[in-house]
Formats: C-alpha cells, structure tokens, sequence
C-alpha cells in the first residue's frame, strides 16, 4: 500500500509518496518522469490517503498524461467540480484507490487536531504566482510528508474500515478473480454488487404506501390517519410566513410522550430527564432488515431476493460462532435501506424504503400502545423503547407482564425483542443520554457523553469526561476538571468552512483554517471570530470561551498552564449537566 499527498502550485508540484510494503519514501517535485516511473513499478499497489479519490489521484493521472495540474486543482477545489470530468483520458490510467476519508469527515487537519497532533500550515503560499524557491519547495515537503503520515496515522485508527471494505470486495468478486478497483466503492455500492442490484427506470409510485396486515393499532389512530391523508405525501411542505419549505411532520403526544412521525422515521422522549429505578431497554432485533424478509420490503431490483435472506440467516449463524465474517454480512444487510433513497444507487427504490420506515414506525407504536398501561415510557425511536416501572409494582412480575405483551406482540408481527436493564437514566432528548445499569456498566449516546475514541478529541473531551464520570460513578464535576493535568484533555479543534475566509484572534489574523484553543483566565487573551466571505464581518465561533489561548503545534505530552481557566470548564460541564435533569 502507498499513501500519498499532491501540492499544486501555479508554477511548481509535488507528491511525497510512502511505500508501507518497501517501507520506503519517496519525493518528486516537478517531475512527470520520476512520477511515471514510481506508478509503473507501483500500478498494482493500492495507493491510499486523505480525500484521494476526490483531488490526488485526478492530479496524478492528470501529470502522467500531459496537463498542466495546476488547471486541474483549479477545476475541482476553486470550480467545484468532480475531478472524472476533466478529462476522458484519465479512464486509460488505472489506479487502485482507498479513501481514508470518510463521507461526514470534516478534515484531516481537525483529526490531526484531535490526535493532539501539529496543524501548523505552511507558511508558503499556495498562491504564489511564481516559481517557488528552495527553500519554499523544502519547506512545502516537509508539510506534505507530515500529511501522509498523518493519514497513516488515520488509517490505523481506523483500520477496521478498511477491513470491512475488503470483506465487503472479496464478496462481491466471490468465484471470481480478486478486483482490487472496487476497493473505491463505497460500502452501500459494494452492497448493491454483492446483492445483484439493477437501476431500472423510475417507477413513479414513491408515496403507493401501504400498511402491515399485522398491524393492531386501538388508540393513537390519528398517526395511521395522517399516513393515509394523500396530501402529507410528501416530504418538504411550505409553511405560511417562512422562506424555505419545512419537513412534512406530525407531532403529537404518545403515552404522555412529545412524539413526531415523519418519512424518516419517528422518535419521542422526556426531555431534561434523571431517574432513578427499573428501566428496561426494548430494542427490534435488526428492525429494517427483520422487515424487508417478514414483509417483503426489500428493493425491487435485487435479482434475487432469496439472497438477501440468506445473508441474513448467514450473519445470524456466523454471530452465535463469534465469526468475524458476521460483522460484514452486517454492513451489507444495514447499508440496503439507506440506499434505496439514492438515487445513483442500484438499490434505488424509494417506496419500498417509505414502507420499511412506515411498518417499523405503526408496529413500533402498536407495542407502546399495548404497554402504556402498566408502564412509563421515557423514550421510543427508530428501533427501540424504554421503559420505567411504575413504584409499588413487583420487578419480577411487572418483568412477566411486559415479557408477556412483547411475546404477542412478536408473535403477531414477526419481528424480535431484546432486553436490556438498567437503574439509572439521564436524558437530555432522544439522541443524548446515559443508562446505567445495576452492575455499573452503562450505554451512551450523544456528542456530551459518548464514548471517546482518539479520534473524537475535538470538543473539550474533559466535560465529556466529568459528565460521564459524574453520572456513572458520582464523581464531582470539580474532581475531574481539577484532577486533570493533561492539556490536551481540554482542547476544542474547530474548522473553518470555505463559506469564511480566515479566523482572527483579537485583532491577529491566524493563517490556519483549523485551530485549536483553550479557555484562558487571562483577560488580554481575546476570542476567536470567524469573517464570513459574504458579509466581510466576524462571527464568533460556536462554543469557544470568551478569553482563549491557541496551541497548534504537538500537546500530546504538555501539561495544563497556570493560565489555563479550569472553572471555565467546571461551569460548561454544570451547565451541560442541567440538560440531562441534573439541577
């Protein structure tokens, strides 16, 4: 596998390439004989790194035949334009390509940021309107080789993408020869190959819902009623006395819940909520693909759908052996409905995804309604409930009662219930809390809280610690911030979009797009503000302290300075907690 990383200048160009198998580095700058040399020796390697597939690899087919790249860089990053249409040319070039960038990315500097690692920029500028010097040519090396290995640094972290994309391309090349080139594919695509999925024209029918034979529904009738009305077929509608359509909603109150059900899905939950007691956790086995095989949901295109059935049944034998090979089977059974909105997809079928999302809805609400008797409901979303026993009932029998109704229930619609228990809840909404259980481990869900990879060390990761830690082990939030001595624990890494032009500090103009600051007790360090393209005016950056200081070189070994404001953290992770019904 090579990594690799293009600068474009007017006048000047450069790759630095490093070979992991040889373990060997390569630089070339202005060179297309060196370049054709190294891809030839090289055209069966996998060349891999940061947003490749989208800009480096159409600089380098671009060099090897003949144009100018500056006029190419131009084309995709000032133009906005996807790099395969400058040229026809570039088809007769093959390259193995794999991405480490991801679709929601947002850059590598903000994970080199997050890492802890350099996100200096280079000082010269990409610009300049004449040949570079040595010097700046020196200089530009050495900020390229410290992208590629930071890209490698990425790939590590995350290696099991990489894994599951291979699985995912043995599979889709199964009885015959390994292609390597499907490596780009996305996961969904890789899907849509493995499933022998067809584009077949428009079909016209996208709102033709139907609804479940299975379904019982008593009391929250005006949900079905709103599915049925033909004129709330549709996603987007335009609301008197605002600019821009709003999304097609019904919001209404289920078992003393605030509920909204959309064509997305539907999801509901006491707000600003902590309790203490007997919690159960309902969730629908593999609720979408459980669907498409009971219901016959699946995309209409797939060539046969028994093959869909039998990766399904396959990952759930593969699961009980503990087999590795499940977790791909899981990518591809998980990836297919949310494809079957897409249009450039093979799976593309936009009624059968409306019917998956309007079955697991109604049938999800069809189980509340037989529960909401002899149970507090705290939450419901796309897959699953939670449930709160009322005081006074008898944990064993309100356990049979419930286990009861779900048995029904599953019976009658086909689809299957998980358990799981807990004695503590802390719920800011449906997409933000904390679960407890009695033996001390607990789930997580939400940006505040969740649980922190290397990789999610952008947004003050110590708040993230003191309410985690408040919440599951009652530590003071005042212990953990003070406790800390770790500099790097108190980072926020922010990204300028393209929509801004540069970030100032004060009254400094800050040459980086990609920052990272820190609460400051000093009253002469002033904050930060972003100056929009559009209005010439600063902006302050969401959720930077009032007064803070930048380190944008290495922190991963640094200490906490004595300027450091650690009650500036104290107080956001109090105010923070407030949200989880903490006073």
């Amino acid at each position: 596998m090579i990594f690799y990383d293009f600068e474009v200048f007017q006048y000047d160009w450069l790759v630095v390439a490093v070979d992991m198998t040889e373990k060997k580095e390569h630089v070339i700058v202005n060179s297309q004989n060196e370049l054709e040399r190294l891809y030839k020796e090289n055209v069966n390697q996998i060349w891999s790194g940061f947003n490749v597939l989208h800009y480096d690899q159409y600089i380098l087919k671009g060099i090897l035949c003949g144009f100018d790249p500056k006029k190419i860089s131009d084309f995709i990053i000032v133009k906005n334009n996807p790099g395969w249409k400058f040229s026809s040319l570039f088809r007769n070039i093959p390259l193995i390509g794999y991405d480490v960038m991801l679709n929601l990315d947002r850059g590598l500097k903000w994970f080199e940021g997050s890492m802890g690692n350099n996100i200096k920029e280079s000082s010269v500028d990409f610009n300049i309107n004449r040949k570079l010097t040595d010097a700046e040519i020196e200089e530009t090396v050495d900020y390229c080789r410290h992208d590629v290995y930071q890209s490698i640094e990425l790939f590590l972290q995350r290696k099991e993408e990489f894994e599951g994309r291979m699985g995912l391309v043995k599979l889709a090349c199964k009885d015959r020869p390994l292609d390597l080139s499907l490596l780009s594919k996305t996961k969904p695509q890789l899907s849509a190959i493995i499933l022998d999925a067809h584009k077949v024209p428009d079909r016209g029918d996208e709102f033709d819902i139907d609804f479940p034979s299975t379904l019982r529904l008593e009391k929250y009738t005006t949900v079905l009623d709103w599915y049925k009305n033909p004129a709330n077929r549709t996603y987007y509608i335009q609301t008197p006395g605002r600019k821009n359509p709003q999304k097609n909603k019904f919001e209404v109150i289920i078992a003393g819940v605030p509920h909204t059900f959309a064509w997305g899905g539907v999801h509901g939950a006491k707000e600003c909520y902590h309790s203490k007691g007997y919690f159960l956790l309902a969730d629908v086995t593999s609720l979408y693909p459980s669907l498409m095989i009971k219901y016959n949901l699946h995309s209409r295109n797939i060539k046969d759908p028994q093959k869909f059935i039998d990766i399904y049944f396959q990952r759930l034998e593969l699961k009980k052996k503990k087999d590795p090979l499940q977790a791909i089977l899981k990518l591809i059974l998980n990836s297919t409905f949310g494809v079957m909105k897409d249009p450039n997809n093979p799976l593309y079928d936009p009624l059968q995804a409306n019917r998956v999302c309007i079955y697991g809805q109604l049938l999800l609400l069809d189980l509340i309604e037989r529960l909401e008797s002899r149970c507090e409901l705290i939450q419901s979303n796309t897959d699953g409930i939670l449930l709160k026993m009322p005081e006074g009932m008898n944990e064993d029998e309100w356990f049979n009662w419930v286990d009861d109704v779900a048995f029904e229930w599953e019976q009658r619609t086909g689809l299957q219930l998980e358990f799981d228990e807990y004695r503590e809840v802390f719920q800011k909404d449906v997409n933000n809390y904390v679960l407890i259980a009695e033996d001390g481990h607990y789930k997580s869900k939400g940006a505040y809280v969740k649980k922190l990879s290397n990789l999610d060390y952008g947004d003050f990761p110590i708040i993230n610690k003191a309410l985690t830690e408040y919440m599951v082990h009652k530590t003071p939030i005042e212990k953990t911030v003070f406790g800390c001595d770790e500099l790097k624990q108190f980072q926020m890494v922010t990204k300028i979009t393209s929509l801004y032009s540069h970030i100032l500090h004060g009254d400094e103009r800050i040459k980086e797009k990609c920052i990272r600051v820190f609460a400051s007790k000093l009253e002469a360090d002033a904050g930060v503000q972003k100056i929009s393209y559009r209005t010439m005016k600063p902006e302050k950056i969401s959720n930077t302290p009032e007064h803070c200081f930048m380190v944008n070189g290495n922190v991963n070994d640094m200490k906490c300075p004595a300027k450091l404001n650690k009650q500036w953290y104290v107080d956001t992770a109090l105010e923070r907690l407030k949200g989880f019904g903490v006073n």
